[in-house]
């Protein structure tokens, strides 16, 4: 048996009266999804344990089988696993997003308008973050350049006690109530400061203003942590896995619990991904050994971000298309036994661009063991269902369990 997790970053969202009161997957053509739900088991889980910020970090940790609350030290020091960076349990990092921000004359007075600096590219970004260490770099502080808007700061020995914001909550809002706080806040706050002068006229946004795209011209400090410790994955379930993504945080969490990190050319986070290279990437990796393979998709959870309605519904039809039908077809043509599981890790609702902590809707399909499921993958069909998973870390235990194991939570 082979074992497949589609994970859709942001995808789930609320209805939208522009959509007639429908939600984004609602709307979204996605037959193959709706297949596997005809024929699976759907309901909803909360990944995202109360108390706890509603972020990727702790919501794919409990996809993933691990309970944030007795495992989560911050999702900076993840990511810094994927990047290879080597942490000491003293030192304390920090995400460092190239952010787009309004230009009032005083920082705190200033608008974030662009968690992600118009979808900077990783080249751009790593030209600008190889200058910010050169200038403001020292033996205790370091910036490592990561993918897209998505970089870190190290703080070697640094202080442990910090309060920060991410910069996705607070897009259009002025920053000045959600700078950093802490014993040593105004470093940072300073820094982020003279990063704005800093980048102002730096060369990639002199070009990145002629083509008619928002400037990275500042940094946003947020996401403290310390180097982490997760139980290997293979001990856990006693599956070989391997991860998918774009983005360094999980692939982290992959590194971090002992899984492979596969790499895909043209993986970028946003709309445009690779997402058939993808699915081939992991049928070539479950039909070389691997037992278990998490493919996790970015680009919802921009589009939420963004506003941008229409590209949120067409992420949806790509993932449904180019992955999860690819992966019916290849599977079945190899004659492999699978199950697959589909969802996402929050929702990011397009009325809010910022994520939730409502339980999101799952389906499994089992290949072998085809059941009368629901006729539509959507937030309203699972909730109808009455299945809810409250312990999110639970439900990696019930997708790998044999048999249907839905009524282990109703």
């Amino acid at each position: 048996m082979k074992y497949i997790v589609v994970l859709g970053d942001g995808m789930a969202d609320y209805p939208l009266t522009e959509l007639e009161g429908k939600t984004p997957l609602q709307v979204a053509k996605k037959p193959h999804l709706d297949a596997l739900t005809r024929q699976g088991v759907l309901g909803l889980v909360r990944t995202v344990p109360e108390g706890m910020q509603p972020g990727s970090d702790t919501a794919n940790l409990s996809v993933l089988g691990y309970n944030p609350q007795e495992c989560y030290t911050g999702r900076s020091p993840l990511e810094a696993a994927s990047m290879g960076i080597k942490l000491q349990p003293e030192d304390i990092t920090f995400r460092c997003n190239l952010v787009t921000l309004s230009t009032e004359d005083a920082y705190e007075e200033r608008i974030m308008l662009d968690n992600s600096a118009d979808e900077i590219s990783t080249a751009e970004a790593r030209s600008i973050i190889e200058d910010l260490d050169r200038h403001f770099g020292t033996e205790a502080l370091r910036f490592y350049p990561g993918v897209a808007y998505r970089h870190l700061l190290v703080w070697r020995n640094g202080p442990q006690k910090w309060q920060t914001t991410p910069p996705h909550d607070i897009l259009d809002q002025p920053v000045t109530k959600y700078l950093p706080q802490g014993p040593a806040a105004e470093k940072m706050v300073t820094l982020m400061k003279e990063s704005a002068a800093f980048l102002d006229n730096h060369p990639v946004n002199q070009e990145r203003r002629k083509k008619g795209r928002m400037p990275a011209n500042s940094i946003w400090i947020w996401g403290e942590g310390q180097k982490p410790a997760l139980p290997s994955f293979t001990d856990k379930y006693g599956l070989r896995g391997g991860v998918i993504s774009a983005v360094d945080l999980i692939k982290g969490i992959g590194v971090c619990a002992g899984m492979e990190v596969i790499e895909v050319e043209g993986a970028t986070g946003y709309l445009e991904t690779n997402y058939a290279g993808k699915a081939k990437a992991a049928l070539a990796a479950l039909q070389k050994g691997l037992d278990f393979i998490y493919i996790h998709i970015e680009a919802p959870d921009e589009c939420g971000h963004r506003q941008e309605r229409d590209n949120k519904i067409k992420a949806i039809e790509f993932i449904d298309e180019r992955i999860i039908g690819l992966l019916k077809q290849e599977l079945a043509a190899a004659g492999l036994a699978y199950k697959m599981m589909v969802l996402p890790d929050h929702a990011t609702p397009l009325a809010l661009r910022t994520h939730t902590d409502d339980p999101v809707p799952f389906v499994i399909y089992d290949s072998t063991n085809p059941v009368k499921g629901a006729q539509s993958y959507d937030e309203q069909a699972a909730a109808q269902t009455g299945y809810l998973v409250e312990a999110g870390h639970t439900l990696m235990d019930i997708f790998l369990a044999p048999g249907r194991g839905e009524d282990d939570n109703n």
